[in-house]
Formats: structure tokens, C-alpha cells, sequence
């Protein structure tokens, strides 16, 4: 799935929802502006942005990235095999990162947990409400946040107020692979 595809599929689920832009600004906290702006765009918004509007609208984030996928029946656990994953790729999603959802079937979630793959070159930061966790699967990750800078290696860590503007890229000739668990204090 493209980054246009991703765009057009926020406005096909916000109108699936019967909501107005106003009335998802609302619920989301982000402005009617800006979310037309993503509606309208042929690029994807940030996934933090995407995890806030899929909170909003009722569904699974990784509706955005696979076509056809049902909203998941609520079940107190959902089992994720590693072959069964959704992948967006690098070309469909911001900032060069391919992005797995490791609960997709988890319906209902308070937490995002993603495998990313953070691509080589530095391309932006986000910032956005909540907090994070992070943890080095494989590689080398150079990660900033704030004015710092962190060099993380397998089995480093980092949890963090994900209000700070923050970024990461991949160090080496391997691409790194995180665990990523995003938490979003308003809960939509």
C-alpha cells in the first residue's frame, strides 16, 4: 500500500463513520485543517498521528496499511505469528520506516506495539503525546531526543516521554529492528 492510498483511506473511514472533520478534530485533538490536509495529501501522516485518528474512528491502525481487513471481534488476547504480520513498507510509510503491527487482531488496544525498521537516513523527528518504549532487537540505532543523542545496541533500551521531539535512524551496514510500544494518555 502506497502513502496516497494510506491518506485516502483516513477520509474513507472517517466518512464510514459518519463523522464530520470537525467532529473527528474533536476527538482526536488535532486540527480540521490539518486533517484535511492528510485526507487530501499523497503522503501518509506520521503512525503516531495515524494511531491517533484510528483510536478516534474505532478501528485497528493496521486498517490503514492492508485493504479489505475486518475490524477484529474483542478478545482479551490476540496471538501474532510472525508470518501473519501487516507490513508497511518503507515506500508506504513516512519517514522511510517499515512498521509491522505485532497485535492487529487486539481489538480495543491502550497500547500500539510495532517491529520498525528505522531507514539509514535522518528525515524528521515526531512528537506527540504519551510515552514509549523502545527496545533494540538487532542492530545499531542512533536515537535523538531533545538535544541528546543516544547510540543503542542490541538489548539497549529506552522508555521516554514521547512529548519531546524524537527520532531515530539505523547505524551500520544492517538495518536495525525495534520493538516500539506506543501509549496515548487520552484515550479516544
Amino acid at each position: 500500500m502506497d502513502e496516497t492510498s494510506i491518506a485516502s483511506r483516513v477520509k474513507e473511514f472517517r466518512r464510514g463513520a459518519g463523522l464530520s472533520l470537525e467532529k473527528l478534530a474533536h476527538l482526536t485533538g488535532l486540527t480540521k485543517g490539518y486533517l484535511s490536509r492528510i485526507e487530501n495529501s499523497r503522503k501518509a501522516p506520521p503512525i503516531f498521528t495515524l494511531a491517533r485518528i484510528s483510536q478516534a474512528l474505532g478501528i485497528d491502525i493496521s486498517r490503514f496499511f492492508s485493504e479489505g481487513q475486518k475490524r477484529p471481534e474483542p478478545k482479551p488476547i490476540a496471538v501474532s505469528r510472525r508470518g501473519d504480520r501487516i507490513r508497511a513498507s518503507a515506500r508506504g510509510t513516512p519517514y522511510g520506516y517499515v512498521y509491522e503491527a505485532v497485535a492487529p487482531d487486539k481489538a480495543g488496544k491502550n497500547m500500539e506495539p510495532y517491529i520498525v525498521y528505522p531507514a539509514a537516513e535522518k528525515k524528521g523527528s515526531f512528537q506527540h503525546e504519551g510515552e514509549e518504549l523502545l527496545y533494540v532487537l538487532e542492530g545499531k540505532l542512533e536515537f535523538a531526543f531533545g538535544d541528546e543523542v543516544y547510540m543503542l545496541e542490541e538489548g539497549d533500551s529506552l522508555y521516554f516521554d514521547s512529548n519531546v521531539p524524537h527520532c531515530g535512524r539505523s547505524i551500520g551496514k544492517k538495518m536495525a529492528r525495534l520493538l516500539v510500544v506506543i501509549y496515548s494518555y487520552k484515550r479516544l
